[in-house]
């Protein structure tokens, strides 16, 4: 049965809620921000759909049209908006009172209605730029919505109509359609288009924007805003974009020119500065091919008068931060700031005391590459035929001081971070021991008596029977993997501590104590020495040969208790993360692959590894991921002495200067 309604206009201070409304119940789909598009469009162009009301108690109940009632609500109080008030009136239809289907009428109307197709959108506002003049500010008013948000519709209007026509067929998904609008021209679009498309084949959003790359660099990439200024005054052409950030430097071959020149001329800067004898640039820098290469670097040198000067005042100067990072009351944004200071300043006393040879400066450069959207400068490295060969040895130069110099891209730790790595290793060694209470209650047993009735120096320094707890501090805390936190909380709850009551005296709570099983007495002993483990990389096998063979027994692997995290990968150099993709996990394509990629990419991926090593991981690199850390936080590694000169030692990348 076909029903018609009588047209009428009703003032909008008349019109109230209808019971039979279907969208009563959900009360946020008339929130202000739920309707603000609405509500402009209205304002702009008034009510384009008459409102379905009917008759009750002298009102007229919006049945249909609930959004566009409380959008108009909001345009009668919005006192900026001209021309809408309690007695304005509109369009609307009126159902008849003795009328049994409301609740049908209310529910076809919302659900009769198919969703736009977003591709008809995107056509329509283009249609309203071309056609009927708008502009993108006109259009982002009409609808309520921001000039940034038209713009980004608009140039999906107008990527070129074939490939519209292929997404509206199925033949491509929409996501891959709006790939081609990575490049404003259509011209492009279209021959990259047929390119990707002449053998058949599933085209994916990915791999048109990688093809797009080859036809220009974006305006918004690091390298394009880097040269763009250089590239339009030698009259390099620029396909133009609704939004300016996807504008397009389009002579790729001039772009890498320009980006060419300037690193030659960094390169050449830093030559001249350091009194090396070449310079080169590469825009990426090519581990693969640098393999081959040497590097020299800095040995001990004996600082100038002015020199000296600035190593004492940063010796004063941290001193002073040391005092004021003490303090319990500091918050984190002001304790990370002063750690950054710290670093800095041990940097710079580092490169006051250290030089190249004359030898060295000889047959050594530096090599100008683009990476993490500024110029970074590789320096003190030598050309393969170049390089010192010794008998039996790899083509490394020796040091200054006659020891084998590190491997290029050497990892080596700042005194900060081995600090926290130091605390990280007393934590998860803290956890084996809660984990293994009978050894730990043996270890405590012998130590205190070992302490009174041995002659000579203690049996172990390593930890503290006075029943003192350890107080770790760290820089980041909150971002460090909490295994081992988990497993002492864990631990701590399997407790006795029925005995421990503050309302009794000591000798009761001694007497209940004593009363204990054998096996609940070491679990609480254990914990306690748990708690006194001191910060100290791997043990030294002749100086505290207990714990090193203690540990190898509790705590054969670490990442039982301990696993890396972007805390730790963040605190890394970009090419320290590749060396142990490379190197460590055997992951040599992923590192040359994500060479180019920025370091926060490099760590995501490194903490997503780590997490839950990929399915498609061999068994060896699977095995290299489960078992790796830092050596001097194995169980089993280098001495404690050892690590402490390498956390002192020179860093490689230290030396990387920054330009931008």
């Amino acid at each position: 049965m076909t029903t018609s309604f009588a047209p009428l206009t009703v003032a909008i201070g008349d019109l109230v809620p209808h019971p039979a409304n279907v969208r009563s119940n959900a009360p946020e789909t008339y929130d202000p921000e739920n309707i603000a598009h609405l509500k402009a469009s209205i304002a702009v162009l008034g009510l384009l759909q008459p409102l379905l009301v009917q008759k009750i108690d002298g009102k007229y109940a919006v049945l249909a049209g609930g959004r566009r009632h409380a959008a108009l609500k909001e345009l009668v109080a919005d006192k900026a908006t001209k021309g809408f008030t309690a007695k304005t009136k509109v369009d609307c239809r009126l159902v008849p009172e003795d009328c049994d289907v409301t609740t049908a009428l209310s529910l076809a109307e919302n659900i009769t209605q198919a969703p736009m197709n977003a591709i008809d959108e995107f056509e329509a506002f283009a249609r309203m730029m071309e056609v009927d003049g708008q502009t993108p500010e006109t259009i982002a008013k009409t609808f309520g919505t921001t000039v940034a948000a038209v713009k980004g519709r608009l140039r999906y209007g107008l990527i070129h109509p074939d490939i519209r026509a292929a997404a509206r067929g199925k033949v491509i998904t929409l996501d891959t359609m709006k790939a081609f609008a990575e490049h404003p021209s259509q011209e492009a679009q279209c021959e990259v288009f047929e390119a990707l498309t002449k053998d058949g084949g599933y085209l994916q959003a990915y791999t048109v924007r990688q093809a797009l790359k080859s036809r220009g660099v974006q305006v918004s990439d690091d390298i394009g805003a880097f040269v763009r200024e250089d590239y339009e005054a030698r009259g390099g052409a620029v396909a133009a974009d609704l939004l300016e950030e996807h504008s397009v430097l389009e002579d790729a071959a001039l772009v890498e020119t320009i980006l060419l020149e300037k690193l030659g001329a960094a390169a050449e800067e830093a030559r001249i500065k350091l009194g090396f004898a070449w310079a080169d640039a590469m825009v990426r820098y090519d581990y693969a091919t640098m393999a081959d290469y040497g590097r020299v670097y800095p040995g001990p040198n004996e600082p100038d008068e002015a020199a000296q000067k600035r190593i004492d005042e940063i010796t004063a100067e941290l001193e002073k931060l040391q005092l004021e990072m003490e303090n319990e009351g500091l918050e984190d944004g002001a304790y990370n700031a002063l750690y950054d200071r710290v670093d800095a300043l041990e940097e710079e006393a580092r490169d006051l005391q250290e030089a190249y040879s004359a030898e060295d400066l000889a047959r050594s450069g530096v090599i100008a590459s683009w990476s993490g959207g500024q110029i970074t400068l590789h320096v003190g490295l030598v050309r393969p035929e170049d390089t010192v060969k010794e008998e039996g040895a790899r083509g490394t130069s020796a040091n200054p001081t006659g020891e084998e110099a590190p491997d290029a891209g050497e990892i080596t730790y700042p005194a900060s971070l081995a600090e926290d790595l130091k605390t990280e290793r007393a934590m998860a060694l803290g956890a084996a021991m809660a984990l293994h209470p009978e050894a730990t209650l043996d270890l405590t047993l012998f130590k205190l008596v070992s302490d009174v009735l041995a002659s000579g120096m203690s049996v172990t320094q390593a930890i503290k029977i006075d029943a003192r707890k350890e107080y770790r501090s760290h820089a980041k805390m909150d971002e460090i993997d909490e295994t081992s936190l988990e497993q002492v909380a864990a631990a701590h709850d399997a407790l006795d501590l029925s005995w421990l009551d503050d309302t009794r005296a000591p000798a009761d709570q001694f007497a209940a104590f004593r009363a204990l099983e054998a096996g609940e007495k070491a679990k609480l002993v254990a914990f306690a020495t748990a708690s006194t483990t001191q910060s100290c990389f791997a043990r030294d096998r002749q100086r505290d040969n207990l714990m090193h063979a203690f540990e190898i027994e509790i705590m054969p692997d670490i990442r039982a208790h301990w696993t890396p995290n972007a805390a730790l990968f963040n605190r890394f150099k970009k090419a320290w993360l590749l060396k142990i993709l490379g190197e460590d996990l055997g992951l040599a394509q992923e590192a040359v692959t994500l060479a180019s990629s920025s370091k926060k990419e490099i760590v995501a991926f490194c903490d997503k590894l780590f997490a839950e090593p990929f399915a498609t991981l061999t068994d060896a690199q699977r095995a290299a991921v489960a078992a790796w850390c830092p050596p001097m936080m194995q169980t089993a590694g280098v001495a404690c002495d050892e690590v402490e000169l390498t956390a002192d030692t020179p860093d490689p990348d230290g030396e990387v200067a920054q330009a931008a």
